[in-house]
């Protein structure tokens, strides 16, 4: 209970009292300078003027006046508490003095009533929530006499909170809260509304397409951020600050005017949690739990009374479903992948579109890093035994790489990368032609790992996965050369240190047209469509076909042999230029052998 040392402001006597004790005396120069107020700012007939109020007091230009006001009235009831205490038997002093501290509360009650009415918009709780200065920071507490230069809005503050700590100090605690909470409470709910938010209940959610889905879980987003932040945040600030002086009063205020509200507001993330779960949803759902996970230290904080505790719950309740929800469309997708059964090979061994897509998904997926740390549990999805070793028995690094992960998001992601990377294994097998199902895997890891390194994926990774797989690409392109142009080098191949029978050695340079021209003719429908890659590729392959022909050639002076020469090898990097880019050309032998003028190879006669 506030007490105030009377004041000094009241009307001078015109003649001398009867003899009064100390206490006496002091009220009643308390009620002398009340009924000065009172007849200066209330009309005197207030049966005639019902609607008559102190509506001048609190103005700008009277504020002084108004705190001036609620200076005597502390003071009158610092003077009954005296004389009730000292001297209980001056009832009719005692009687005066009450009659007067009730004529008075009607009309600050009906003050504090303008005050908060008449300054929604100063007291716009997102308003107070961004300029949450010092001065009116429920945590740190300060004088409402404080001499420090305020705003407006800081006066308007401040002048609720001395006639709502004189009102309740007087006894009229429940008329000043049930004031207050009926006028905040309209303005959450107002501002609510504005914002765009629908509480729908369960049975509409489940009947939205998703469309409409997508459209309201997005206004949910947005409003959820400003209410938390902005809209809740300044209403515990305002409600702290006005009822400073009970923190009873202001639990009770900021529960019942936030409560219901806020409860709403996290029912709804349970509604979309049960919805029918499907891949394609899980970005959404993320979205939320995402936002709700982010906001939950201030939920924590805003809702810290023990009456609020249900909001925390729901808050809680809510982030539990949503990653329920989470764990259960990542396991459907990798279910699905697993699952994926389309039967036709792609032309060329180009990257696959279930690639491509479980690729895009898992990047999106790694970009809600944090967020999936709290959700993501193991997998359950069993892989075939024989994937996870190669032909010597060892383990395979890609198996390695998702054992050694350190997180559950690592291990999971890892994961769903394996069963892309099995079912592509398993459709490399589709492919007749052996060079094509290795070019076909390195074309599809390649991407992979493409996807990994310009992404969140790295981090979640790690450098060492991307290792370990440029490896395994490594080691498919190298497979793909040697069934693909392993013959064509067998051709020329010469271990020979004694020269070979001229008529030998032509054989094997025929063999060698033959086998590129069909080792060509088979390959130029195949497609590598990484530009670095399919570049890299084709230099490897070009110098191997190079300096074998090179050296047989200089060894034979094949140059001689102008009946049955077909290919130069310096050359032959112009042969392969179109390799590889899926065009189905047949390899253009005459215009490549054509002599130019800089001493390129003449074309044989019988080539013309």
């Amino acid at each position: 209970m506030l007490l105030f040392k009377p004041s000094t402001a009241h009307a001078k006597r015109s003649k001398p009292r009867p003899y009064q004790s100390f206490s006496e005396s002091l009220l009643m120069d308390s009620i002398e300078a009340t009924e000065a107020f009172t007849k200066k700012w209330i009309s005197p007939d207030l049966s005639a003027c019902s609607s008559c109020t102190l509506s001048s007091i609190f103005s700008t230009d009277n504020r002084v006046e108004g705190r001036k006001f609620v200076d005597v009235i502390n003071s009158l009831q610092y003077a009954i508490q005296g004389v009730m205490l000292v001297n209980p038997e001056s009832h009719k002093l005692i009687t005066r003095a009450h009659n007067l501290l009730s004529t008075a509360m009607k009309h600050l009650e009906k003050e504090f009533y303008r005050v908060l009415k008449s300054n929604r918009r100063s007291l716009d709780p997102e308003s107070v929530s961004l300029r949450s200065i010092p001065s009116f920071n429920p945590r740190k507490k300060v004088s409402v006499y404080s001499n420090v230069p305020k705003s407006e809005e800081a006066n308007i503050m401040t002048d609720l909170q001395m006639i709502a700590d004189c009102m309740i100090s007087s006894g009229y605690e429940n008329e000043c809260v049930k004031t207050y909470k009926k006028i905040r409470r309209s303005i959450i709910v107002d501002a609510l509304s504005k914002l765009g938010f629908e509480n729908l209940s369960f049975g509409k959610i489940q009947k939205l397409d998703w469309d409409s889905m997508e459209k309201n879980i997005q206004k949910y987003l947005e409003a959820t951020k400003i209410v938390i932040n902005n809209l809740f945040d300044g209403e515990r600030i305002l409600c702290d600050h006005v009822f400073s002086s009970s923190g009873s009063v202001a639990e009770s205020c900021f529960s019942e005017i936030t409560l219901d509200s806020a409860l709403t507001l996290f029912i709804f993330p349970v509604s979309v949690a049960r919805c029918r779960k499907s891949a394609e949803k899980i970005f959404l759902t993320l979205d939320v739990y995402q936002t709700i996970s982010n906001l939950l230290p201030r939920i924590e904080e805003i809702f810290s009374y023990d009456s609020t505790s249900a909001v925390r719950s729901q808050a809680a309740d809510s982030l539990r479903s949503l990653g329920e929800a989470i764990n259960s469309m990542v396991a459907e997708f990798e279910a699905s992948v697993a699952k994926e059964s389309s039967k036709a090979a792609i032309p060329g061994g180009g990257v696959h579109p279930l690639t491509r897509y479980v690729m895009n998904y898992v990047v999106f997926l790694a970009d809600y890093n944090e967020s999936l740390a709290g959700v993501l549990t193991e997998s359950d999805l069993p892989l075939p035994e024989d994937y996870y070793r190669n032909s010597n028995g060892d383990k395979n690094d890609v198996g390695e790489a998702c054992s050694s992960s350190s997180s559950t998001v690592t291990t999971r992601l890892a994961w769903l990368i394996l069963v892309l990377l099995c079912k592509i294994d398993t459709k490399s097998r589709m492919y007749e032609n052996v060079a094509l199902s290795y070019l076909f895997l390195a074309n599809n890891l390649h991407y992979v790992i493409s996807k990994v390194r310009k992404s969140n994926l790295r981090v979640v990774l790690g450098d060492e996965w991307v290792t370990n797989h440029e490896g395994k690409v490594s080691q498919y392109l190298e497979k793909y050369e040697k069934v693909a142009w392993g013959e064509v080098l067998a051709s020329l191949s010469d271990g020979e240190t004694v020269l070979l029978e001229e008529d030998v050695a032509k054989e094997r340079l025929k063999r060698f047209n033959e086998a590129f021209e069909e080792a060509f003719r088979k390959q130029s429908g195949w497609v590598v469509p990484d530009s670095k890659m399919r570049e890299g590729l084709k230099d490897t392959v070009t110098k191997k076909l190079t300096d074998v022909a090179s050296l047989f050639y200089e060894k034979y002076h094949v140059e001689t042999w102008k009946d049955i020469v077909r290919f130069v090898p310096k050359d032959l990097g112009d042969y392969l230029s179109d390799l590889y880019l899926g065009t189905g050309r047949t390899c253009m032998i005459a215009p490549s052998l054509k002599l130019s003028e800089s001493g390129r190879s003449k074309l044989p006669e019988s080539g013309r």
